[in-house]
């Protein structure tokens, strides 16, 4: 598992609740009325990134998945997720390596929720699984809603616990464990009949084996524990029928990583059934206490009991622009395509300070999306 950027964010096999807690929707909601219909849905995703070395070979990530949602009896619904990933290419330079050499690594999970409807809330109980050819993981969640008697004020509260089981393709011979589990606490709120604010708590503590064990000289603490608080406006401008959605998380955890992130984006549907969605969103983290940059002169010799020389946890800004476009057909039918560009340096860096040996570091993505109701 030579790790890229997209394998450890954006297709790590967590609950699709594990994964609310990290990356919270931008759409906030209300208490949910039990559905009507069902709902099949397929996504398709493509990602490459790449540094300024043009020897470089790129990172490329193909998935796909399958959802599909059926209400049972006007008060209960059953989800599931179905998503296949590979990925190919070559470990990232940047120092952090243990070597450049080509990767092909393959990655199936499922998801299951069942949820329960009540006249003032919700309770969702979720389950997943994920196994590629060094990693597992396993994550069960437990998610509830209550609305105000005006229905206009929505309290969530969940918890969610993960263990995965790490088996090195350098070494067969070696199994690591990691668990952790997660809590959420929430309140969405409408103030007026165009706007809708969302503030989420969140809390992480994870025990077990965090290393890369395909950096080399990576060596870090064996608990790890995170905070995160995210906020949310939704304003829906009449006089164009369009919504905009700001959003600002901050995060930060007991390696000393302090992580900001601002999000904008705006909804315009257009004639025909077409809905237009620019996007823009800013984040910066610093560094972790440990991180070791790498030296000029290539001369590796870090002091302390844990260091790492993982780009990933050095200081950078980070800047993603993207636009998605759906189209309904026939109500029943929605498609929809998204592209985005994410660029990476370390001098964006809100406080400064970040690695100066390391490359610029860029990624696309591109997806495309179907569903219907039934």
């Amino acid at each position: 598992m030579k790790s890229s950027p997209i394998k450890k964010t954006h297709l790590a096999g967590a609950a699709l609740f594990a994964a609310a807690l990290a990356l919270p929707s931008s759409r906030p909601a209300l208490a949910e009325a039990a559905p009507e219909k069902g709902i099949v849905a397929f996504k398709y995703l493509n990602y490459e990134d790449k540094d300024t070395n043009p020897a470089q070979e790129r990172i490329e990530v193909n998935a796909f998945s399958v959802m599909a949602m059926v209400p049972v009896a006007g008060k209960w619904s059953i989800s599931t997720t179905y998503t296949n990933d590979s990925v190919s290419g070559a470990s990232p330079s940047h120092y952090n390596a243990v070597s450049g050499a080509s990767i092909k690594e393959h990655r199936q999970a499922v998801d299951l929720g069942l949820t329960r409807y009540f006249p003032r809330g919700t309770v969702t109980l979720g389950s997943s699984y994920s196994s590629e050819n060094d990693y597992i993981s396993r994550s069960y969640s437990a998610l509830g809603s209550l609305s105000a008697e005006d229905k206009n004020t929505t309290f969530t509260l969940g918890g969610s616990y993960t263990t995965d089981t790490i088996n090195p393709t350098i070494d067969k011979s070696s199994f690591y464990d990691k668990k952790s589990f997660a809590l959420l606490a929430g309140i969405t709120k409408v103030l007026t009949k165009t706007d809708i604010v969302q503030l989420n708590l969140g809390f992480s503590r994870g025990w077990g084996y965090f290393n890369d064990p395909y950096k080399m000289l990576d060596a870090r603490p064996d608990r790890r524990e995170s905070e995160t608080v995210m906020t949310r406006w939704n304003h829906h401008i009449e006089g164009t029928d369009g919504t905009s959605r700001l959003s600002y998380r901050y995060y930060t955890d007991t390696f000393g990583i302090h992580a900001h992130t601002f999000g904008l984006e705006y909804v315009q549907p257009v004639a025909g059934d077409w809905t237009i969605i620019p996007s823009a969103r800013y984040s910066s983290q610093t560094a972790a206490d440990f991180y070791y940059p790498m030296p000029a002169d290539g001369n590796i010799n870090p002091t302390g009991k844990y260091s790492s020389l993982d780009q990933r946890l050095s200081a950078f800004g980070a800047l993603t622009l993207g636009i998605k476009v759906e189209k309904r057909i026939a109500k029943e039918w929605l498609v929809d395509a998204k592209y985005e560009s994410y660029e990476q340096r370390a001098a964006w860096s809100m406080t400064g300070g970040g690695d100066k040996g390391l490359s610029p570091f860029s990624a696309t993505f591109v997806q495309f999306g179907i569903s219907r109701q039934f």
